[in-house]
């Protein structure tokens, strides 16, 4: 069974580059090979001692010489179809018009500005993110912020494997959902085969922050910067701590065998030791997957590793049309960027405070995000209001408002003295409603119902 000539063959018909196809072969073979990828409690330890954002963030201010040895690299290949967007998530509009894509380039202008150091900025894009993106970014041509080639790094994309033939399926009717992207772990084939690493490398650009484009608390910090470059680590990935909202996320661990810390996913756990990985007192951190690389070293490793970083595989079970539950079974194969901090040998943890990790996951998010509980600051900076001490507001929707256009009729109450809001059936807030403490809207009807102006604390409300 399998066949990789077939998709060596497929994916140089279709400009793959060399890195790309040896990072899926690896892949494919974990895959033939039947890997589980399992690791038990016993084999490794929770990850402790590590050096936390408060110890180091009073150090003192980075000269401009190291940021401008810096680039950030975005990742930016999602649509935010899962919220009801047709485009890249990162054009989706934070508040008044300003959308991920804006604060990102306020960021980098602001370090710019600040430092007087020329901070690079990279996104990877995907093939179904890359035109509107650059569309939208002609507006920063005078930045030097317009060009794909000052600005893109093009993900890769692998062929779907027909879950029956481990064959690349074919599918006619649409050959484009004969591929799919290869998971953030793609970062690093992307780097090499695109020429990136190299090139930057050349103009003196040492070390990569890499984090989500939809993670609004992910900012080059120059401390973290300066206590990256005084570490001398290859890598550096920012953990937080585990909550029980985060039981069944992975956590950060320390391999037994050799002393390497290492990412474990839920999907790796054996049923047996489930108690103890959703045990947040015993594996306390989790992977904000915002990474720290050090480029020369992340070169020295891809060569030792014959160009391919040893990253665990992860097998996805789908159809080839995801709309059509009937159509062929396939297997899309993917590996996550955090997942080489096992490939590093000296690779560390820094632990840091729950607003460096800020993603907009739902509709939920963007609802607090577009209220009073957060404050947009002109250099780009999305950060919770003071008051709130670290802690967001946790918003329950009901089905009606899974999808953007959804909220926009819904109307952003005040949230800054909001723990948790819940929301049952279609209701509209007019301006002056504030919600404080723990508040539950009800609505069984129908049609929507208004909720009128003044304070709700504490309370349940049936409309």
């Amino acid at each position: 069974m399998g066949n990789f000539a077939a998709f060596e063959t497929k994916m140089i018909a279709s400009e793959m580059g060399d890195a790309a196809i040896r990072a899926f072969r690896r892949n494919y073979e974990a895959l033939l090979r039947n890997e589980s990828g399992l690791i038990p409690e016993e084999a490794i330890s929770p990850a402790e001692g590590l050096a936390s954002f408060e110890e180091i963030a009073s150090i003192g201010a980075v000269d401009a010489a190291l940021l401008s040895q810096a680039v950030v690299i975005k990742l930016n290949g999602g649509l935010g179809t899962g919220m009801g967007l047709q485009g890249p998530k990162s054009l989706l509009a934070v508040r008044d018009g300003v959308n991920f894509l804006d604060l990102m380039v306020r960021q980098i202008l602001d370090l710019r500005k600040t430092s007087g150091a020329n901070v690079r900025l990279l996104l990877m894009n995907s093939f179904s993110t890359s035109e509107d993106t650059l569309a939208h970014l002609e507006k920063y041509r005078a930045q030097g912020l317009a060009d794909a080639s000052e600005v893109e790094l093009m993900q890769n994309q692998i062929p779907k494997i027909d879950a029956a033939t481990f064959l690349p399926v074919e599918w006619p009717a649409d050959q484009d959902l004969e591929w799919c992207p290869p998971g953030h772990g793609d970062l690093y084939p992307a780097l090499v085969g695109s020429g990136w690493l190299d090139r930057l490398l050349a103009e003196g650009v040492k070390y990569a922050f890499v984090s989500n484009s939809d993670n609004l608390g992910a900012i080059l910090d120059p401390a973290i910067l300066g206590y990256f470059a005084r570490s001398g680590a290859p890598f550096l990935m920012e953990v937080t701590r585990r909550t029980a909202a985060d039981r069944k996320g992975g956590h950060l661990a320390v391999r037994k065998a050799d002393g390497r810390l290492l990412l474990r996913e839920v999907a790796q756990c054996p049923e047996e030791d489930m108690g103890a990985f959703q045990n947040i007192d015993r594996h306390r951190y989790f992977n904000t997957n915002s990474l720290w690389l050090r480029l020369d070293l992340l070169k020295e490793q891809l060569a030792a590793d014959s160009g391919v970083l040893p990253l665990p595989m992860i097998r996805n079970n789908k159809t080839v049309d995801p709309r059509d539950k009937k159509s062929t079974p396939v297997v899309q194969l993917e590996s996550a960027m955090g997942a080489a901090i096992e490939c590093f040998e000296g690779a560390a943890a820094i632990d840091v405070p729950r607003s460096r990790f800020a993603p907009v996951k739902t509709t939920g998010d963007l609802l607090a995000l577009r209220s009073d509980a957060y404050e947009v600051l002109d250099d780009g900076q999305v950060r919770l209001a003071a008051s709130r001490n670290g802690v967001p507001p946790v918003i329950s929707l009901s089905d009606e408002y899974k999808l953007v256009d959804q909220i926009e009729a819904l109307g952003v109450p005040g949230l800054i003295g909001c723990n948790t809001l819940k929301i049952s059936g279609p209701i509209r807030f007019v301006p002056g409603v504030v919600i404080e403490g723990e508040v539950e809207f009800q609505n069984t009807a129908t049609e929507t119902q208004t909720v009128e102006p003044g304070v709700y604390r504490d309370q349940i409300v049936n409309l």
